[in-house]
């Protein structure tokens, strides 16, 4: 609720309940909306129980999460904070973003490189994880969201294609060959006659939470860093590697279901030190 005579907000509980129903109406991802509700609660915290919100109040909270968390959190926590603020007609209370330099080169202390992939593959493998290996591969070799793992069932796997949809968009995934051929071995010999392909042992698909801590115990077989192991980073490897061989940037975005090219430029960034091999190879300093 604004008070229209002073430059500042109050913010309720049912504030908080009613702006969560408004992002559900507005069809955002469970994701998206979990994303928000923590981060307007991490403000609230901050706010220690203070319902008037005014400027000052929210130039310190910009301050602390500066001092605290990475730019491109804080950005992302600003963002959601913003919404709110919108929704509860305080778009004058809106914060600015923190600007940042863009950064054309990846971490390669995070980059996994395709040896590095091929030996977390392998470790799955020889520690009697036939699903975990699959998973990885399948992954990879798509560039899916693990959102989109679920959409891989017996029924779609046989016509070769699978048809996601995610963030209210629809796209087709085209399988190699290979693939498909080793999705369909591994449902006939583990009898699965229908549905989703990968699921737990509940049968439940396979989610987030439960792929990154498998994967994650894989790190020392494969003699992989941890911090490269995670499922989101084979979709940035197949990125990588597609867009060396192409140089189709318009059609990997398609591929990847980016609404953006420059989303899609980010993910096929090579690391700093492939930068530094080109520029010392340019032979221009005797």
């Amino acid at each position: 609720m604004r008070d229209r005579d002073k430059m500042e907000l109050y913010i309720q509980k049912e504030d908080i309940q009613d702006f969560q129903e408004f992002l559900y109406e507005r069809e955002y991802s469970t994701a998206t909306i979990s994303k928000y509700l923590t981060d307007v609660h991490t403000f609230l915290k901050f706010a220690k129980g203070n319902e008037v919100i005014e400027k000052s109040l929210l130039l310190r909270y910009k301050e602390w999460l500066m001092q605290n968390y990475a730019v491109s959190s804080v950005n992302s926590m600003l963002v959601s904070l913003n919404q709110l603020l919108e929704y509860l007609g305080g778009g004058f209370l809106k914060l600015k973003r923190v600007k940042v330099q863009k950064q054309n080169f990846a971490d390669e202390d995070k980059e996994m490189s395709k040896e590095e992939y091929i030996r977390l593959k392998k470790a799955a493998a020889d520690k009697g994880k036939a699903q975990l290996a699959l998973i990885i591969e399948t992954i990879c070799s798509t560039g899916i969201r693990i959102s989109e793992l679920s959409y891989f069932t017996v029924e779609r796997v046989r016509k070769g294609y699978v048809e996601v949809h995610n963030k209210g968009k629809s796209r087709t995934i085209l399988l190699p060959e290979k693939l498909r051929r080793k999705l369909i071995y591994y449902v006939k010999k583990h009898n699965i006659l229908s549905g989703c392909i990968f699921v737990t042992r509940n049968g439940k698909p396979k989610d987030r939470s439960n792929l990154w801590a498998e994967m994650k115990a894989l790190y020392k077989k494969a003699e992989v860093s941890p911090e490269k192991i995670f499922p989101h980073n084979l979709r940035h490897l197949f990125a990588r590697v597609y867009y060396s061989l192409t140089k189709d940037l318009a059609g990997l975005a398609d591929i990847l279901g980016h609404s953006s090219m420059e989303v899609t430029r980010i993910y096929t960034a090579h690391s700093g030190n492939v930068y530094q091999k080109r520029i010392d190879s340019l032979g221009l300093v005797n």
